[in-house]
């Protein structure tokens, strides 16, 4: 409990003693007391880690979470300022009834993920697409403005059509509120190291119908706050390996 503490003519009465004002404020925020000068005062840490449910990545034959993604689609010509709106968009719409290869990257506009991850697998489309795959999407833990914007800024041809998927070979999944990514156990922050806060860990799947048909994590796993962003299985390289494996 706190002590009253000893008065202070410089202080008004209401702060002769810092109670805490409810029980709800002992389990939402964690904090550090500190006694000082015969008053206390409070240190509030907003660090969010990542919950080990959320960084447990998902296996092999399982079943992808259910999500709804918001995206945004166009509804009107180039004639208009902002021809685009909302969508919702499920894992189903996406996965549901298809052979899908998908990435999963730290952030757009980031220096791996421009420079080699997205261009590796827009350049390797048509192959990859030529091996069994309905559709390439690249996911990032960023909302659907940022990556609309990354995906011109990296040069990929956009989809003029109304209600199109945005971009004409790879498509570039928004996971703002890390949704799927949390459900792919995937989930990492890299607070201390970069400043991201909650991103994705870099991985790539083939998804088979809704199911995880393989799976490649780079380190073999997600290490919080890593220094290093290992960048060594989820190229398109090796992509294309596994499908052609496959379809020998």
């Amino acid at each position: 409990r706190y002590k009253k503490a000893e008065k202070d003519p410089n202080r008004s009465k209401e702060r002769q003693r810092r109670p805490c004002t409810s029980w709800q404020e002992l389990v939402i925020f964690t904090f550090s007391h500190h006694y000082s000068n015969n008053y206390y005062t409070t240190t509030m840490s907003y660090s969010q880690p990542a919950k080990p449910e959320w960084s447990t990545p998902i296996k092999e034959g399982a079943t992808i979470p259910s999500v709804t993604f918001k995206t945004r689609v166009r509804v009107g010509g180039p004639e208009n300022e902002n021809p685009f709106d909302w969508k919702d968009v499920t894992s189903e719409d996406y996965f549901k009834g298809k052979r899908v290869a998908i990435f999963s990257l730290p952030g757009a506009f980031t220096p791996t993920c421009s420079s080699t991850h997205l261009p590796g697998y827009e350049a390797a489309y048509e192959e990859i697409k030529s091996l069994g795959v309905d559709e390439i999407m690249c996911l990032s833990v960023n909302d659907a403005f940022v990556m609309r914007q990354w995906g011109l800024k990296q040069g990929l041809t956009e989809d003029m059509t109304v209600g199109g998927p945005g971009f004409a070979k790879v498509k570039l999944v928004p996971d703002g509120a890390a949704l799927f990514t949390r459900g792919m156990g995937m989930s990492c922050v890299w607070e201390q190291e970069r400043g991201f806060g909650e991103r994705s860990w870099r991985y790539s799947a083939v998804i088979n119908d809704m199911v995880v048909e393989k799976l490649f994590i780079e380190g073999g796993g997600i290490t919080q706050d890593s220094g290093p962003d290992p960048f060594e299985v989820t190229d398109a390289g090796t992509m294309l390996t596994y499908l052609k494996s496959k379809s020998s």
